[in-house]
């Protein structure tokens, strides 16, 4: 074959595996909306692919929602989720950001993408705790100052790491029938702030049936709530 036929064709084939891959994530992407709403219907939910930039600005207390720049919330589910006798508003989905390092030549820009599920918590007063797997740089942060609360239950306190600037109320909250679901369920961090929860892993997207498996998480989490502390937030609600 004759070489410019054969730079041709390679030609060809490049812009044909390009456009299999367009195709192919398009169809993919299309799929994966179709799973969204199927959740949503069955749940009772709304869904909104679209982008929505204002989430950053009403979500800001939480630390995973300020990184970077070019934020926006997408593929979005909202409704209420029914923990026992109480109806809480909760908002799921995918969020995206970037972030930009370097400069001139050396500057590059990463975009990250990761799945988030936030509830509303029935009580408008609640204290802000913060639950996630311990890592090993903890440690060193409290030689530094930053203190982790240590719990009764050694096994506890070396899986996880537990902030709270009442510290009353984490250990009321987290007792030892919360610790052993805790350890039994391996959960995302549980970032809890101005009377919501956010739970994420930080990086990655969930499939649909992960949103399934975080709801039902986080119903069980709030039934695990000591009755004392409930009871409490109640009454700090009336007053």
């Amino acid at each position: 074959m004759h070489p410019d036929a054969l730079v041709i064709l390679f030609a060809v084939l490049a812009v044909a595996m390009v456009a299999v891959a367009i195709i192919g994530g398009y169809y993919a992407h299309k799929k994966e909306q179709e799973r969204r709403r199927l959740l949503a219907a069955r749940r009772g939910w709304r869904f909104d692919p679209s982008r929505d930039t204002s989430h950053d600005d009403e979500y800001a207390h939480f630390e995973v929602f300020r990184k970077g720049h070019s934020r926006a919330a997408y593929n979005t589910l909202t409704g209420v989720l029914e923990c026992g006798d109480r109806s809480c508003a909760v908002k799921c989905g995918d969020f995206t950001y970037k972030e930009t390092r370097g400069s001139g030549k050396n500057r590059r820009t990463t975009t990250y993408r990761i799945s988030y599920m936030i509830i509303h918590l029935p009580w408008p007063v609640v204290p802000d705790v913060l639950v996630r797997r311990e890592h090993m740089f903890d440690k060193l942060a409290g030689f530094l100052g930053f203190e982790d609360i240590d719990f009764e239950s050694a096994e506890f306190s070396r899986l996880f790491y537990v902030s709270s600037k009442d510290k009353r109320f984490a250990y009321d909250l987290i007792d030892a029938r919360m610790m052993e679901f805790l350890m039994a369920s391996a959960p995302p961090v549980i970032d809890m702030e101005f009377g919501r929860i956010c739970l994420t892993s930080g990086s990655g997207r969930w499939e649909p049936g992960e949103f399934e498996t975080r709801a039902s998480w986080l119903v069980e989490f709030l039934e695990r709530w000591p009755r004392h502390v409930v009871a409490q937030l109640q009454s700090t609600s009336r007053v």
